[in-house]
């Protein structure tokens, strides 16, 4: 069994940082389960151009409000508190957020710690792993 506290993750370097979110990684591939779990902070009046072409990823909306747009059809769709978008396509997408907008997150195939966005927005694979805090459980 796995048991973390998010406020201990966000004390260590399962918490990523860059340009416009952070991300408090609770799952990584290390942990065996097949998909990582991610609870992520993105800011307000950031423009956040992502295309996750080696990851599937589910969102779930927990608080604030913004926008995802999905570059391939040009639909945007209002995120809010119980929202859920998945990419289940590798789709292309901006989110705006207009307030922080505190979400939780998977990864399949799961991420191993470290990653942010490339040059397209993806996070690439074959990203060290991040040497083990004292977090597991």
């Amino acid at each position: 069994m796995i048991v973390r506290q998010l406020r201990d993750i966000r004390k260590t370097d399962r918490l990523v940082k860059s340009k416009g979110w952070d991300s408090a990684r609770l799952l990584l591939k290390s942990d065996g389960m097949g998909f990582s779990f991610h609870i992520t902070t993105m800011y307000a009046g950031e423009e956040l151009k992502m295309h996750y072409q080696n990851h599937l990823e589910a969102v779930f909306i927990l608080k604030g409000t913004g926008t995802i747009e999905d570059l391939g059809t040009g639909e945007t769709h209002k995120l809010a508190p119980g929202i859920m978008y998945a990419l289940n396509k590798n789709d292309q997408h901006i989110v705006r957020p207009d307030t922080d907008l505190l979400t939780a997150c998977v990864f399949n195939p799961p991420v191993t710690g470290q990653e942010v966005h490339d040059e397209t927005g993806a996070y690439p694979t074959g990203v060290e792993a991040p040497r083990e805090a004292a977090v597991n459980s």
